[in-house]
């Protein structure tokens, strides 16, 4: 079967002077907001082009169903049938999220505080609310105080367009207070008649909070606040005392809080302090002591000092919450390199999670005394969280705890006693001994003297002489990091010899905020340069060689994988795209999609700034492929995906096989029904995974029977 071969259209526009010719522009379809809501309005020769692509990427993958099949029943056998999350205590229950064996959604569940993960009764099934839909998600779900009522948001098209839903928990019927185009935050008022929620516009942005009346028609609903500036985006949450509901509306450089006082949802929200360009606060309450406690990198006399860059804990006494900043007092102060990313407030204690050289610790205050400790871990690379806390009056803090060897263990751990009670293990049903596989951290050196961490994974038996294929993970964007911790799915790869790394790269905040700032806007090329030199420590240190590793990145880490392939193609086998966002000099130039003017602080605005526009063009990988040898390419993508639009990887794809001057395969595979997540269901992403897994070992000339 030959490939589908798009047409080439004249398409030409003209930026800060300089021409730029994009031949597939029109695989586009201008009507894109309507095709969010109906995929069946999308353009037919667009839809001709993209099922052309399936049936070619069918044909081609279809020899490996049977390795697809043996992967998937592998990964099935080492998913826990009954999964289960820990009762988080809000207002009179404990709720918490299960599985049945072979549910594809989970169930929504409600018990007494402090029962027990499966001692809890079943309020929703996610799995009957799907019944008859193309795609379900259960997006989040708020119980009122006293648990009579749950507002529960869900997506029925990929397209991130929820609708919220109102449960009677008595009757388990639904009301009639259907809301519509809505996003997942969900807060209730004290008394639970009134829930607030954040409305999304028609270009896919949220901009305002609105409050709903149970019981009456949504279009009567009250704005609370509504966000004017087209590049923030709005949140909602409640503190844990549960006094107050907070509005955040934020970019990737600032932030600001508005509240409203639970008990008082009919008043108006007041803000905490007026945003100021480069500064972010994030407030809880701490009413024992008649205050709040905020995260941010405020500090006084920043303008001459400059930022707490890597964040601070400061306190607000009483009134002086609002207005001036100048009124805080630092508690626990910043510590360069020392990333504070999260903390939780109890009446007696304070928590917080830090980050350093790409590992996090667990701090723990006492406020009557000031006396801190750190709940340490021994493993060389590891995944430690914290859950937020919704028990202010509890000393109980919920963590987890995961390496890439060792399953996820949740903790109940005592404030008071420093004991740690493990309340859930994650299992592997077909069987998992630690000891079998090897962790480890190791540190590639960048061009310019940055030291990269890198996290691996590997079977005790796998021979460290180079001749290991590797699959190498990437993001490096957003100041998000990835975690060392435990995929079961991965050890179908490492059981057949593959080395499994992570690429702690800069654009992350792996090794604190200055980590971000060298990986974004005019230092984004840091990334790439930063991914290719961990490819090659991978091979100095004997652990892999040029030609045996492959690459694999999702949306901003698609990003990732389409620029390194331009750079550096020679180092790698195959490279898996998943929803890339490899267009975005293009997206980044048209104000009107949906993250456009938010992401102009993360990576530039080359509609107003010539500067930026030449960083972009420089490495966007759609502007930059060239006529030479690439590796194996498999992107994926989603009709309905506000975040990375369909037509970035189908251009991407269009253009690479157009230019490309070797055989090998090129393949694009458009999921019509589902977005950014790709398709909904555990057992059905599980299934996409396998099918990407053997592609690979395809690639890499493994036979599934290899173990």
């Amino acid at each position: 079967m030959k490939p589908p071969i798009a047409e080439q259209r004249l398409h030409r526009e003209t930026h800060h002077g300089i021409v730029k010719d994009d031949p597939y522009a029109w695989l586009r379809d201008d009507n894109w907001q309507q095709v969010m809501h109906e995929p069946d309005c999308l353009d037919g020769d667009i839809r001709a082009y993209l099922e052309a692509e399936n049936a070619y990427t069918e044909y081609n993958l279809e020899p490996l169903f049977d390795m697809r099949d043996r992967l998937f029943a592998e990964m099935r056998g080492r998913i826990e049938p009954n999964e289960t999350t820990i009762p988080q205590t809000h207002g009179a229950f404990a709720w918490n999220t299960r599985y049945r064996e072979g549910d594809e959604h989970p169930m929504i569940c409600r018990g007494h505080p402090n029962c027990g993960p499966t001692e809890t009764d079943v309020v929703l099934d996610g799995n009957i609310a799907a019944q008859g839909q193309d795609y379900f998600k259960l997006a989040n779900y708020q119980p009122t105080d006293d648990g009579r009522f749950l507002a529960w948001a869900a997506d029925h098209n990929g397209s991130e367009y929820l609708i919220i839903h109102i449960r009677d928990t008595h009757t388990q019927t639904e009301l009639p207070d259907r809301i519509e185009r809505a996003s997942a935050d969900l807060v209730w008022s004290q008394c639970g008649n009134y829930l607030f929620y954040i409305v999304i516009d028609e270009h896919h942005r949220p901009h305002r909070v609105m409050r709903h009346q149970r019981g009456t028609d949504p279009s009567d609903d009250t704005c609370v606040y509504e966000e004017a500036d087209r590049g923030f985006f709005l949140g909602l949450d409640q503190t844990a005392s549960g006094a107050y509901i907070v509005i955040s509306a934020y970019d990737h450089e600032t932030s600001e809080s508005w509240m409203i006082p639970s008990d008082d949802p009919l008043s108006e929200a007041v803000c905490v302090a007026p945003r100021q360009t480069g500064i972010e606060y994030y407030p809880e309450h701490d009413p024992q002591r008649d205050r709040f406690i905020i995260l941010t990198n405020w500090q006084k006399d920043w303008q001459k000092l400059g930022l707490a860059e890597d964040f601070q804990l400061v306190v607000a006494t009483g009134p002086q919450l609002t207005g001036s900043q100048e009124n805080w007092q630092t508690l626990v102060p910043a510590k360069p390199s020392c990333l504070i990313l999260s903390f939780n407030v109890f009446k007696d204690h304070m928590c917080w999670l830090a980050r350093v050289d790409a590992l996090c610790h667990l701090n723990i205050q006492r406020f009557e005394t000031g006396e801190t400790h750190e709940i340490s871990l021994a493993e060389p690379a590891y995944d430690l969280t914290m859950l937020p806390n919704t028990d202010y009056a509890q000393p109980i803090l919920h963590y987890s705890y995961a390496s890439m060897t060792t399953p996820r263990e949740s903790y109940a751990y005592d404030l008071n006693t420093h004991q740690a009670q493990l309340m859930i293990q994650q299992t592997v049903p077909s069987g998992h001994a630690p000891r079998d596989y090897i962790t480890a951290r190791l540190w590639a050196d960048a061009d310019d003297g940055a030291r990269i961490p890198i996290s691996v994974l590997y079977h005790k038996d796998t021979p460290l002489d180079g001749s290991a294929p590797t699959l190498l993970y990437g993001y490096g964007a957003y100041g998000l990091s990835i975690p060392a911790g435990f995929a079961a799915s991965r050890l179908s790869l490492v059981d057949r010899g593959f080395i499994y790394a992570i690429a702690h790269i800069r654009g992350g905040k792996d090794c604190g905020y200055h980590w971000y700032a060298q990986g974004r806007r005019a230092h984004k090329k840091n990334s790439f340069l930063d991914f290719i030199a961990v490819a090659r420590a991978l091979i100095a240190q004997n652990y892999s060689r040029a030609g045996n590793i492959s690459i694999h990145g999702g949306s901003a880490g698609g990003l990732l994988v389409g620029a390194v392939v331009n750079m550096a193609p020679e180092l790698f086998c195959a490279a898996i795209a998943e929803v890339p966002f490899v267009d975005n000099l293009t997206t980044m130039l048209d104000a009107d999609l949906p993250l456009t003017p938010p992401e102009w602080p993360e990576w530039g605005n080359p509609i107003l700034n010539k500067d930026d526009y030449e960083t972009i063009a420089a490495y966007a990988p759609y502007e930059n492929i060239r006529a030479t040898s690439y590796p194996h390419i498999l992107a994926t993508a989603g009709l309905t995906d506000p975040r990375v639009t369909y037509w970035e990887p189908a251009k991407w794809v269009a253009r690479l096989r157009a230019t490309r001057t070797d055989d090998r395969l090129t393949l694009l595979k458009t999921e019509m029904f589902a977005g950014h997540g790709g398709p909904a269901g555990r057992y059905v992403q599980l299934r996409e995974t396998a099918l990407i897994y053997s592609f690979l070992l395809n690639c890499h000339t493994i036979e599934p029977s290899s173990v």
